[in-house]
């Protein structure tokens, strides 16, 4: 074993050297990208823990005797759990690092899923899936964290496009999986929270093995070019002569009236998503959907999956015309993406589309409607700094959450009343413009 493997510090990569040690561009590209597609490989499987619920709801509702309103409460409250454990965890990934505690909320999440699938009625469900959300919350910030740390600030929005490509990817596997459990194996509801998340569980321990928190942690020092600005130094040197509370990075963050801005922003946005996510299934579900499609042959619940493909593209093509096209400017992107994805939905309710049409006009509502997610991200570390970038992802991530939960129950209560399920594509419209109108008081 060479020296620098033996004194290499705990954690170190294989060949990386001990920490000081000149690294050059090629091998630092390398590592950033290593840490990037673990992190992306992690995330890919987190779905497959929480957003599976709409797929069960027909189910639960014949099972439990559930109505669609109390359904709508029990998914809020998963949101509003994550949300509150975003508030905590962004914190604590600045503080312990992204690594343990993204491992720690996949194995979580997927012993969580498991007790969901034993609930016997609406107090057991709720509690269950309500600890799912946060454990769930401790994935998304800590990624984040990783990705932050090991990326240049001019690279944000490519860095946080992929991971977020990787969160609308983790989308079409938890709708295949929740398809192939309820359609093609044609298991009960239980089974869609006990399959899926197994693939979590092996997501969270392979990040726990490949990934390091920062480059320091794998023995590597990062290049000039992928070092913050001096501003940014200067006010993480401060911030470690002083011993930097908890307390000070929150009152640091949210002092700052662009995350509030684009809390608010990404709130109507997360509440057209999770709209979206929740309840087109269920509308296309249907009471008789193994005997519909339109005579095209295709269940409706394979159409479905055009929604999660196209929101994973948009976020990829979001991210990178934010640094590419509009040079790191991550408002207009946001606004044009929302604005978009309104007529998209407006499109969903009120066109007659046949099966290829939908298929094509869903896609599209996805890709607009999600895209924004990656410019969303890339601002928080923008806005503070890589060094308060989990505590800030957190912040705005608590908003996103805090609005999508409030808006799962009022969607509910509407289907009750109305019994029309295709009313979910009017609000969504009416969310993204709320959004695109809350991010023109973002400006960056």
């Amino acid at each position: 074993m060479s020296s620098n493997a033996q004194h290499s510090p705990e954690g170190t990569l294989p060949g990386t050297g001990r920490p000081g040690a000149a690294t050059d561009d090629r091998t630092y590209t390398r590592l950033k990208w290593r840490m990037l597609l673990a992190a992306m490989f992690c995330y890919f499987f987190f779905y497959t823990g929480r957003q599976t619920f709409g797929f069960a709801i027909p189910g639960i509702e014949a099972d439990l005797g559930l109505s669609k309103a109390g359904l709508g409460a029990i998914s809020g409250i998963l949101l509003w759990s994550y949300a509150a454990g975003q508030m905590i965890n962004g914190n604590l990934a600045d503080k312990w690092g992204g690594r343990r505690m993204m491992t720690a909320g996949a194995v979580l999440s997927t012993l969580l899923n498991w007790c969901t699938s034993f609930s016997t009625g609406a107090r057991s469900l709720a509690f269950f899936w309500g600890a799912n959300g946060f454990a769930q919350s401790l994935g998304w910030p800590s990624g984040g964290r990783v990705i932050s740390t090991w990326w240049a600030p001019h690279e944000r929005g490519r860095s946080f496009g992929f991971y977020t490509f990787a969160a609308g990817m983790a989308s079409v596997l938890a709708f295949v999986t929740s398809t192939v459990v309820v359609d093609t194996l044609d298991l009960d509801w239980r089974w869609i929270f006990r399959a899926p998340v197994l693939l979590m569980l092996v997501g969270g321990l392979v990040f726990y093995l490949v990934a390091r928190d920062s480059p320091a942690q794998a023995g590597v020092t990062q290049p000039a070019a992928y070092t913050s600005s001096a501003a940014e130094q200067a006010a993480d040197a401060e911030a470690a002569a002083r011993g930097e509370s908890s307390a000070r990075r929150y009152r640091t963050v949210l002092s700052n009236p662009r995350i509030w801005s684009t809390g608010i922003a990404i709130g109507f946005q997360n509440a057209a998503r999770y709209g979206l996510l929740i309840w087109v299934p269920v509308h296309f579900l249907g009471e008789d959907w193994k005997d519909s499609g339109g005579g095209s042959g295709i269940s409706p619940l394979w159409i479905s999956v055009a929604l999660p493909v196209g929101m994973a593209a948009g976020a990829l093509v979001n991210g990178q015309i934010s640094d590419r096209l509009f040079g790191s400017r991550r408002d207009r992107p946001i606004i044009l993406f929302t604005l978009v994805g309104a007529i998209a939905a407006l499109t969903m309710y009120a066109a007659p589309l046949g099966t290829t049409a939908g298929i094509v006009v869903l896609f599209l509502t996805g890709f607009f409607v999600y895209g924004p997610h990656s410019s969303f991200w890339a601002l928080c570390p923008d806005l503070v700094g890589k060094r308060l970038a989990g505590t800030a992802t957190g912040t705005v991530n608590c908003f996103s959450y805090l609005f999508a939960g409030a808006a799962e129950p009022l969607i509910g209560g509407v289907m009750d009343r109305t019994g029309d399920t295709g009313l979910i594509f009017p609000i969504v419209a009416g969310a993204c413009v709320c959004s695109a109108l809350a991010a023109l008081t973002i400006r960056r």
